[in-house]
C-alpha cells in the first residue's frame, strides 16, 4: 500500500470518525448527561463545600461535550484508519467493507469492552479522589494489555493454522486470549469505592450509557468507513443506462 493510498484512507478515516462522533454525541447527550446530572446532584447534596464553578454545567453538557466527543472521534478515526491500512489483507480474504467492520468489532472489544469489564465507567461522586491517578494508570494499562494480547492471539492463530487447521487454531488462540485476560483480571487490583447510599440503578444506567456511546461510535465508524474505503479501493465500473459503459474504440 503506497503513501498516497494510506493518506487517502487516513482522510476518510477521520471523516468517518467525525460522522461516528456526531452519532455518539447524540447518544451521550440524551443517555449519559441526565445520569451525570443526577450524580452531580447526589454529590452536591452530600458535600459541605460549595465552590464557584469555573465552567457552568450548561457549557459542560453542550459545547464542552460536543468538542470533546468530536475531537475524540476525528482522532480515533485517524488511528483506526492507520490500523486498517496495516490489517488489510493480513486478517484473511475479506473485502474492504468487511475488513472495516471486523476491525471495528475487534477494536470495540479489545480497546473498550475488555478494560470496561475490569474497570467500569463511574459517574461523578463515585471514587476516591486520592486514588484517581492510580485508577487511571491501571485502566490504561488494561487497555494496552488487552490490545497486545489480542495481537498475540492473532499471531498465534496464524502460526498454528498450518498444523491444526484454521478452526482448531482459532479455538486455541481464543482460549489463550481468554486465559491471559483472566490472569490480568486476577492480578491487577480492583476498586470498590461506590458510596453505600449511592443508587445502584443510577450507577448501572450510567455504565450502560457509557457502553452505548462506545458501541455507537465503533459501529458507526465501521459502517461509514467501510463504505468510503470500498469506494476507493474497489470502485464499481461506470455505468450508463443501467449497463456498463463500453470502452470507446478508435476508428
Amino acid at each position: 500500500m503506497n503513501s498516497a493510498t494510506v493518506r487517502n484512507l487516513l482522510v476518510r478515516g477521520m471523516l468517518a470518525g467525525l460522522a461516528a462522533g456526531l452519532l455518539a454525541l447524540v447518544v451521550a447527550y440524551f443517555l449519559g448527561e441526565p445520569r451525570v446530572d443526577a450524580a452531580i446532584a447526589y454529590e452536591e447534596a452530600h458535600s459541605h463545600e460549595h465552590g464557584v464553578e469555573a465552567v457552568s454545567r450548561t457549557m459542560q453538557s453542550t459545547a464542552g461535550l460536543s468538542t470533546g466527543v468530536l475531537v475524540y472521534g476525528v482522532a480515533f478515526g485517524g488511528i483506526a484508519a492507520l490500523a486498517y491500512c496495516f490489517a488489510l489483507g493480513r486478517i484473511g480474504r475479506f473485502g474492504p467493507r468487511a475488513s472495516a467492520l471486523l476491525l471495528a468489532a475487534a477494536g470495540l472489544i479489545t480497546v473498550y469492552v475488555v478494560p470496561f469489564l475490569k474497570y467500569p465507567a463511574n459517574p461523578p461522586s463515585v471514587g476516591d479522589p486520592d486514588t484517581i491517578g492510580k485508577r487511571t494508570t491501571l485502566y490504561f494499562l488494561m487497555v494496552v494489555l488487552s490490545v497486545l494480547l489480542a495481537v498475540a492471539a492473532v499471531i498465534l492463530g496464524k502460526r498454528l493454522a498450518p498444523r491444526l487447521g484454521n478452526w482448531n487454531a482459532t479455538l486455541a488462540a481464543s482460549a489463550f486470549l481468554v486465559l491471559a485476560i483472566g490472569l490480568a483480571y486476577a492480578f491487577l487490583p480492583s476498586f470498590n469505592e461506590v458510596p453505600k447510599d449511592f443508587s445502584a440503578t443510577l450507577l448501572w444506567q450510567f455504565r450502560l450509557a457509557a457502553l452505548a456511546v462506545q458501541l455507537t461510535l465503533w459501529t458507526s465508524f465501521g459502517l461509514v468507513f467501510g463504505v468510503l474505503a470500498e469506494r476507493m479501493l474497489a470502485p464499481k465500473p461506470a455505468r450508463a443506462n443501467g449497463a456498463t459503459r463500453p470502452t470507446p474504440v478508435a476508428h
